[in-house]
């Protein structure tokens, strides 16, 4: 954990996430790397992590049928596994053959799935997929983990005399019971167990009246219980019996044993995969709860967060039904000492905190609830100075702690540090702290660190304000009701709002109008002039946000009108090619009445329908060459248009010395169509070419001379 102290980890509540990690862990082991779960600057192993966690994320939350992790681990077995003649209990070859079947799950899983996930498949490298183990196991084994009778020839035939004399025992019981029932001898409940031996229940002043071995008696003494004379052979006899198959039993599973070990290293592989898998679960349940993501890693030092929270203050808000606001912010390196400012309570501490948290969850290969657009990089240490941290055992003041603290960090940071300081100076008189407070500042400056600053002094805004690679940034406050806002402004410091938070806590009028009065005018002036700015900006950015309105309104009412534009002029075109076809059949209508007006019915003349009929079928002639000819344009067109297409009839060939001996007024046909026209103009590689009634310009290239 080089570069991580306990300290960051401590201020910045690390431990809550762990806890909160743990509770979605299933094994042990998994728990315990959970509950020591740190930082790391080893950058390609993290990466590794965050990549693994994200595909197993995409996994859940696309719906992915993964196999559901239901497995215990396999921490006894492995320690008894490579002990010679050790025997494994029961319950282990179940956990084994549990495992053998999840593990195989998970493989059929990744087998079409290499190309999509391939950091969680690059796991399964020690594993393959087999049968061997389950099937060894369920020889021995049935289904609900009980040893076979047919595991081997001498505990089947173990098993069948002790079915026989237990059948034996029963039946002898039952014919004594009935008998002794008669005569009244047994108590009201008839009968017992003692030592695993089914006993008679006998009212103590009739045992003797019963022969068989006493094997006990009530706490009152009004009960005996007597076993049959007839069934003590019989139990002695089963006894020896159990007694055989509890050795069978140990020799079969010795032998279970021995065979299993051979595949110890597949195994060992099962409990390093699953508690793998269990580890980056719980993992990705955390980022599902958080809606957390993976932010671009880049791998120059820059920290760009949009629409980030705090995990905690988020849960402990969602508990309390309130609502939690995110913070967007960028340091980089033309900006990368932030010095944070504004009211007390009004969101400084926990937005330091929150980009501290969020930087050290991902160094620990956790996503975290940003925008999947923010973009971070990895920093060799994180130092914090948060919090009142004084130490009664070595006798030091939050000051003296603090100044110890300074001094390892003016020690070891340096341009991959980023450094977290919460009230940033204070803790002495302020005239002094701030001007020591200055000078540590400008230290951390010239050794290139990122930092964020949080502190009330007026001076170390001035020096953020005059430094080229510092910025000012601060915590907005609603003046018109006195009330924070809890959203984080970036370019200008902000007014401590001494007064205001005076007065919004009770503080009468007069008292803030003399503490007023003891102050110089120009430091007034100050708080007042940022006052000012900090409204100017509030009314800009209430501007900008309704503009911003305005032109989406706008936007998404011209794409309506575009889209109704294009809905009228689709129907205008139906509208016209249907007017268009009416037309037609209109004005063929007319022309047929025509005709049918002309015939004649009653008349002395010979055939006086014959020129009628000749024009009907001029008529007719003319109107089907036209519907020809348009076919044929189309045709023409389409081909002219669309490249010649490949056919497996060869096509005739047209060498380039024909091809040049077009000239305006030769006759040529299209390749393709056979078509021929007469050449009317000549424009480079495109030819003007009539066909019929129609002109068209095709290229060169489809068109050879005919003469």
């Amino acid at each position: 954990m080089s570069g991580f102290d306990q300290q960051t980890v401590h201020d910045l509540e690390f431990q809550e996430i762990r806890n909160w990690l743990i509770n979605f862990a299933i094994g042990s082991s998994a728990k315990q790397r959970l509950e020591n779960l740190s930082p790391s600057n080893d950058f390609d192993a993290i990466e590794i992590e965050l990549m693994r966690l994200y595909e197993f994320k995409q996994i859940r939350t696309i719906g992915e049928s993964f196999p559901a992790l239901d497995f215990e681990e396999l921490q006894t077995e492995l320690k008894l596994l490579p002990v010679s003649n050790a025997v494994l209990p029961q319950e282990g070859f179940v956990r084994i053959t549990r495992a053998s079947e999840l593990v195989n799950s998970i493989l059929v899983f990744f087998n079409k799935r290499t190309q999509d996930y391939p950091y969680l498949f690059k796991l399964l490298k020690s594993v393959y997929f087999t049968r061997e183990l389950i099937e060894s196991i369920e020889k021995i084994f049935d289904r609900r983990g009980n040893i076979k009778d047919d595991a081997s020839p001498e505990l089947a035939t173990i098993r069948q005399k002790i079915n026989r004399v237990r059948n034996q025992i029963n039946k002898n019981f039952e014919k004594e019971l009935r008998k002794f029932l008669k005569e009244g001898f047994l108590g009201e409940t008839k009968e017992a167990f003692v030592n695993e031996r089914r006993v008679l229940t006998v009212q103590s002043t009739h045992k003797r009246k019963i022969g068989g071995a006493v094997v006990g008696s009530s706490k009152t003494g009004s009960l005996t219980f007597i076993e049959p004379a007839i069934n003590v052979p019989l139990n002695n006899e089963l006894e020896l019996l159990m007694d055989d198959e509890r050795k069978e039993i140990f020799r079969i599973l010795q032998d279970l044993t021995r065979e299993i070990a051979h595949h110890l290293p597949l195994i060992e592989a099962y409990q390093i995969l699953l508690v793998e898998l269990d580890f980056i679960h719980a993992k990705t349940k955390l980022a599902i709860e958080l809606q957390a993501n993976l932010p671009g890693i880049v791998r120059s030092t820059r920290i760009e967060l949009i629409d980030a929270f705090h995990p905690i203050l988020w849960r402990n808000n969602k508990a309390n039904g309130k609502t939690t606001l995110s913070q967007t912010l960028t340091l980089d390196a033309n900006n990368r000492m932030l010095v944070i400012s504004g009211p007390n309570a009004g969101g400084k501490s926990i937005t330091l905190k929150t980009i501290g948290l969020l930087q050290i969850m991902l160094q620990s290969g956790l996503l975290i609830p940003v925008h999947e657009n923010s973009k971070l990089c990895f920093f060799q240490q994180i130092l914090t100075d948060i919090g009142d941290n004084q130490s009664i055992e070595n006798e030091l003041s939050t000051y003296s702690y603090r100044l110890k603290r300074m001094k390892h960090f003016l020690l070891v940071a340096n341009k991959r540090t980023l450094l977290l300081l919460d009230e940033f100076g204070t803790g002495s008189d302020p005239e002094l702290g701030g001007a020591l407070a200055e000078v540590f500042f400008e230290e951390l400056y010239q050794k290139k660190s990122y930092a964020v600053i949080t502190t009330h002094y007026a001076t170390i805004k001035l020096l953020a304000d005059r430094l080229v690679n510092a910025v000012n940034g601060c915590m907005l406050f609603n003046t018109a009701n006195l009330a924070p806002l809890y959203r984080f402004s970036m370019g200008q410091p902000g007014s401590s709002f001494t007064f205001e938070v005076a007065q919004m806590n009770g503080i009468s009028l007069d008292l803030i109008e003399k503490a007023k009065g003891k102050l110089d005018g120009e430091r007034i002036n100050m708080d007042k002039l940022l006052s000012e700015l900090n409204k100017e900006k509030m009314r800009l950015q209430r501007m900008n946000h309704e503009h911003e309105k305005a032109k989406k309104n706008a936007q998404e009412a011209e794409q309506v009108f575009l889209e109704k534009k294009d809905k009228f002029e689709e129907r205008l075109k139906t509208q016209q090619d249907f007017i268009e076809r009416n037309n037609v059949f209109l004005n063929s209508g007319k022309k047929m009445k025509a005709f049918i007006d002309r015939y004649v019915t009653i008349t002395r003349k010979k055939d006086p329908n014959k020129q009628l009929f000749e024009d009907v079928r001029k008529y007719l002639l003319v109107e089907k060459s036209k519907i020809e000819e348009s076919k044929r344009k189309l045709e023409l067109m389409s081909a002219a248009t669309q490249p010649i297409k490949k056919v497996k009839k060869p096509i005739p060939q047209v060498d380039t010395y024909q091809r040049d001996k077009i000239v305006v007024g030769s006759t040529v046909k299209m390749i393709e169509t056979r078509q021929s026209g007469t050449v009317e103009e000549i424009n480079r590689h495109l030819i003007t070419v009539t066909f019929g009634f129609m002109r068209l310009k095709v290229e060169r290239e489809k068109l050879m001379w005919v003469k």
